[in-house]
């Protein structure tokens, strides 16, 4: 019958169109995975997104207490702490850091009380210009007020200064840093440094200063600041090398007194000439 054959080859057609869109679907999905995942490893990383990698790699609470184990006659136990304080209207990001000197020795090893900064710094993260070299600019800011900003990452935030006093606190420039993208297959991030002629410094007989600085994985940092006199002699400031800043474990915080055990020479330590002494 004409409803009968009409009826069969409807179903006929039918039959085979469902049997072969699951195959279309897949390549269809097949076809757009590829590229979404094209897209994503061939994006390229803005300029902003330099600036959040430094940023957020620079902040955090970091120790020397490993190298300065394995070298106690050049480098010292010392806390880096830096953390988020305000951002400008730019998009430039703005950190407070500060450093202190934690000692080896059981008596004094409560370096989670209030202690005095030997240095406090404003940190200013934002991309290079464009016509530069660079990929991220860190500058170095002197604080209006340092006492008004002591242990301020310790601080829960309504008992900090509040990013728009920060920003009025902004002092006087000091350094500034350029830092590039290491190429593939070195063990750093970013890594960079001031100007071959530095900045003007004068502590201890300088007459000017240099910085370098490089950003590891796992947010470690290498830093290491020198003064020089006008005769090129350097005046202060390590001469081994960078000094290396690791993020603590947090079990190592359980038993202050666990990782303190050093040799009796860092009774008779120098502190002459030392990063300490900078400043």
């Amino acid at each position: 019958m004409c409803t009968g054959s009409v009826s069969g080859s409807d179903s006929e057609s039918g039959s085979n169109g469902w049997s072969k869109a699951p195959g279309v679907v897949v390549k269809a999905l097949v076809l757009i995975g590829g590229a979404l995942l094209l897209k994503r490893f061939t994006k390229s990383t803005t300029r902003w997104d330099h600036t959040r990698i430094v940023a957020d790699s620079l902040a955090g609470e970091k120790f020397s207490r490993e190298q300065a184990s394995r070298d106690p006659e050049n480098y010292f136990n010392l806390r880096w702490l830096s953390c988020p304080a305000a951002e400008m209207v730019d998009g430039s990001r703005v950190l407070y850091f500060e450093q202190i000197f934690n000692s080896f020795f059981w008596w004094q090893a409560f370096w989670r009380t209030p202690h005095k900064p030997f240095r406090q710094r404003f940190f200013m993260v934002k991309p290079c210009s464009k016509e530069m070299k660079c990929d991220v600019e860190l500058s170095t800011y002197a604080i209006r007020d340092s006492e008004e900003y002591r242990n301020f990452c310790d601080r829960s935030k309504d008992q900090r200064p509040q990013p728009e006093e920060v920003i009025g606190d902004i002092a006087e420039h000091l350094t500034t840093i350029y830092l590039k993208r290491c190429d593939r297959g070195k063990r750093c991030l970013y890594e960079g440094s001031t100007p071959p002629d530095g900045y003007p410094n004068t502590w201890n007989g300088a007459s000017y200063c240099t910085s370098e600085l490089a950003v590891l994985k796992n947010s470690e940092i290498h830093t290491w600041d020198r003064g020089y006199d006008n005769d090129g002699n350097q005046v202060w400031g390590v001469k081994g090398g960078a000094y290396e800043f690791k993020p603590a474990p947090a079990s190592s915080f359980s038993d202050p007194f666990s990782s303190l055990n050093f040799p009796p020479q860092f009774m008779e330590k120098r502190i002459e000439g030392s990063f300490v002494l900078q400043e």
